[in-house]
């Protein structure tokens, strides 16, 4: 009988091998190509050759031997996504966020993935033109493509998502105008389900189409600012009652603000500065839930501070700078039970000021620079009032003191407190623990809130609140999340610092990073109220991978 050949055994075992791996041969195919193209891949991919079974491929999730997750947030990849993405027939999720090694244009094979309810690439590295085969995707609920460097239109095949609930193209390079439906195409108007439209920081232009909006939609955030459109603010707009935030500050729109804006009852932040809006200041009466308003830039008609100014019940912060005011400030704006600051320079008030006898006790800051106020009725109680640049400071007693002097931050910004651990040092990229005084690598980033509804930055009480909920959600020790240098950016975003530290040993593992980025990109985890909707940027994590 003839000897049995090597070569039996080698194909022998290549057949044991298929029929015990707990993964499809094409999803084997697939990932295997993505590993190939992909540098620091976690070391789980390197260590088994079947991603389903045993242990698994770290960020893979499995069912029926069908690969239907990939989960790969802040890893730090490196490299290009491969068209072969588009033979994984049973994906639902695909979260890519926080990897900027991630470059190149994004392969329209994506269109070819119809159970994907989930497409997150937010905060990497991706750039080119956003296939049009990405309306293909009809069960698509979430698609956040923010933060990346995006060129070209928005494409009008998006309007076919029709279940969609979020859509973020935010901070990108976007041009050209929203598309809107026609007889021949879809348009963002159809997406009726859809409770964000995060299309701030682009270069997009033109109107804002009247279409746009209707009664049917149920968004509560609309955050246009940052652009370059043009034209007025359609009337549909008040259309929306489910509205909560609204951004169109920061663009080159024109004519009146529709008079039925006042029908957005629940809308909390109201941003129209830094435009060229003109004819009379809008009438707010009612907007009792309001609690930031930025009116500032504008062209309005000159007046008097309007009524309903003072009947806003929820008012934390007024922002009306280079505005239309003359006349007398009115003395109910400074007894709102809920107002933190009011900030009203150049305008052209006068007369004397009266900040009257039940000022409000969260009131902080008073800004009446460049006015024309000549006379100051002075409270028993002492807050930071800023009269520089008035009258009044040139022709009375008052030049020489604080009111009238250029004046700096009076308290300082929250910091998570250290003064428990000492003077204790950690080696380079170690920070110091809040929890347990033990330098540990802590998951980094930065929290950008577009909507807080309060101006105090050392208010230890509201960013305690923000802490907690960080180390309830992840599951942390508490007191182990450290914040700092919280600020308003040029956007006037709230940023902020953030530091997560393990509960065990130095460093978080694989699963826990791409946990908390997931949670991060899908919105999973919820900030308090207070703060606002928001979004985050991961630093590179590579300590422990």
């Amino acid at each position: 009988m003839a000897p049995i050949q090597p070569l039996f055994f080698l194909v022998l075992l290549l057949m044991i091998r298929d029929i015990s791996s707990l993964t499809d041969s094409r999803d084997v195919a697939v990932l295997r190509t993505l590993k190939d193209g992909w540098k620091n891949t976690p070391p789980s991919w390197e260590n088994s050759d079947d991603p389903c079974g045993g242990n698994g491929w770290e960020g893979v999730t499995c069912y029926n031997s069908r690969v239907t997750r990939l989960t790969l947030s802040t890893m730090g990849l490196v490299g290009e996504l491969s068209g072969a993405i588009g033979d994984l027939e049973e994906l639902t999720s695909l979260d890519l966020s926080f990897n900027e090694g991630l470059t190149g244009s994004l392969p329209p094979q994506l269109g070819l993935l119809k159970n994907l309810s989930t497409l997150i690439l937010a905060g990497s590295g991706f750039s080119g033109t956003i296939p049009t085969e990405l309306g293909n995707l009809t069960q698509l609920y979430f698609l956040d493509l923010s933060s990346n460097s995006f060129t070209g239109v928005i494409p009008p095949s998006l309007g076919s998502l029709s279940k969609l609930y979020w859509l973020g193209l935010a901070n990108n390079k976007f041009t050209g105008s929203i598309p809107v439906s026609t007889l021949a195409k879809p348009g963002m108007d159809s997406l009726k389900k859809a409770k964000h439209f995060n299309l701030n920081n682009n270069q997009l232009s033109g109107p804002i189409p009247d279409t746009l909006f209707s009664s049917e939609m149920a968004l509560i955030h609309v955050l246009f600012d940052g652009n370059q459109f043009t034209g007025s603010i359609p009337e549909t707009i008040g259309l929306v009652q489910t509205l909560e935030v609204l951004r169109l500050d920061r663009n080159a729109l024109s004519g009146k603000v529709p008079s039925n804006i006042m029908n957005l009852v629940n809308v909390v932040e109201l941003n129209l500065a830094n435009n060229k809006l003109s004819g009379p200041l809008p009438n707010l009466t009612g907007m009792n839930s309001l609690s930031y308003l930025d009116l500032s830039n504008n062209s309005f008609d000159q007046s008097e501070a309007p009524a309903w100014l003072s009947t806003l019940s929820s008012l934390t912060t007024l922002i009306v700078e280079y505005g239309p005011f003359q006349g007398i400030v009115p003395s109910e704006l400074f007894s709102l039970p809920q107002i933190q600051q009011i900030k009203l320079r150049n305008n052209a008030f006068n007369g004397t000021l009266d900040l009257g006898s039940s000022v409000s006790q969260q009131l902080e800051l008073i800004d009446l620079q460049n006015n024309l106020i000549s006379s100051f009725i002075l409270s028993s109680e002492y807050h930071k009032l800023m009269l520089r640049g008035n009258p009044i400071c040139a022709n009375s007693t008052l030049g020489n003191t604080d009111f009238c002097k250029l004046q700096e931050e009076s308290s300082k910004p929250y910091s998570t407190s250290l003064e428990q651990c000492g003077n204790i040092s950690c080696v380079s990229g170690q920070k110091l623990d809040p929890a347990s005084c033990e330098c540990a690598y802590p998951y980094q980033g930065t929290l950008y809130f577009r909507g807080p509804s309060f101006r105090d930055l050392s208010n230890a009480t509201i960013f305690h609140t923000l802490e907690m909920s960080l180390w309830v959600e992840f599951g942390l020790t508490p007191n182990s999340v450290y914040l700092d240098n919280p600020f308003f950016n040029s956007n006037d975003y709230l940023q902020v610092n953030m530091g997560l530290f393990p509960s065990n040993g130095v460093s978080f593992n694989t699963s826990d990073i791409q946990r908390f980025g997931s949670a991060f990109s899908n919105q999973t985890y919820k900030s308090p109220n207070v703060f606002g909707p928001y979004y985050f940027i991961a630093s590179a994590y590579t300590i422990g991978l």
